[in-house]
């Protein structure tokens, strides 16, 4: 277990489209997020084709102590079309290759990027089990799921974290969260800023909503980035 920052910091807009930032500015922008107090930031092999990990690893490496760098897997981006590929063959060879873009030889927390329909989820979360069992993977989380899906998951191996869409004005996924709560599981929202809300004050709304909230706010931007961290306490969560 691992106490961090309850702000963290969602870094796929560092790497390609629509920001296509210079390589400097993105890895200045993540080290600062470092400085401000950041602690967990979320990437993934299918964000600009394995660049946005590397680009961290670039930031980051080596990590200091404190901070973490959750990825995820199962998921393809073609042409703008996203892909689910659960299969446990396919899970294994991407956590292979983000621990090496990484630079590391245990990943601190790997996601299911989403649950693949045409693969049974045990064989999905079972593939994840036996990486943590094999010692590449610490922790174990996944994204977009039900009530259900997470309990079935939980039969497999423990279930650090739940990374689904929940914001202001989206709250579908209420049951899970509150769930994630009883059970102690981190609840990681993407896209935590609903298009019309103020971003600082969306922020605050969503810690003071679940102690075991974690949002990830993304940003090209090192103004805006200053911007939600200096309005907001740090809090701290387990993941």
């Amino acid at each position: 277990m691992l106490d961090v920052n309850r702000i963290g910091f969602g870094a796929m807009r560092l790497t390609g489209p629509p920001a296509h930032l210079a390589h400097d500015e993105a890895v200045a922008i993540a080290r600062r997020a470092v400085d401000l107090g950041v602690q967990f930031f979320d990437t993934a092999d299918a964000y600009d084709m394995g660049r946005n990990e590397e680009l961290l690893a670039d930031a980051l490496y080596p990590y200091p102590e404190g901070v973490i760098v959750a990825t995820k897997g199962g998921r393809i981006c073609v042409g703008g079309e996203w892909f689910d590929l659960g299969r446990p063959e396919y899970l294994r060879q991407q956590a292979e290759l983000s621990l090496r873009r990484l630079r590391v030889e245990s990943i601190d927390l790997y996601q299911l990027h989403r649950i693949d329909k045409t693969v049974p989820l045990a064989d999905q979360v079972g593939a994840l089990r036996r990486l943590k069992d094999e010692g590449k993977v610490q922790r174990v989380g996944l994204s977009e799921v039900t009530v259900a899906q997470l309990r079935e998951a939980e039969e497999i191996v423990e279930i650090a974290s739940v990374q689904n869409r929940y914001n202001m004005e989206d709250r579908a996924s209420e049951d899970v969260l509150n769930y994630c709560e009883r059970r102690g599981i981190a609840f990681v929202p993407w896209r935590p800023v609903a298009p019309t809300a103020d971003k600082v004050a969306a922020l605050a709304w969503l810690l003071r909503r679940s102690p075991v909230m974690l949002p990830i706010p993304g940003t090209s931007s090192m103004r805006h980035l200053e911007e939600n961290m200096s309005a907001l306490a740090a809090h701290r969560t387990t993941v």
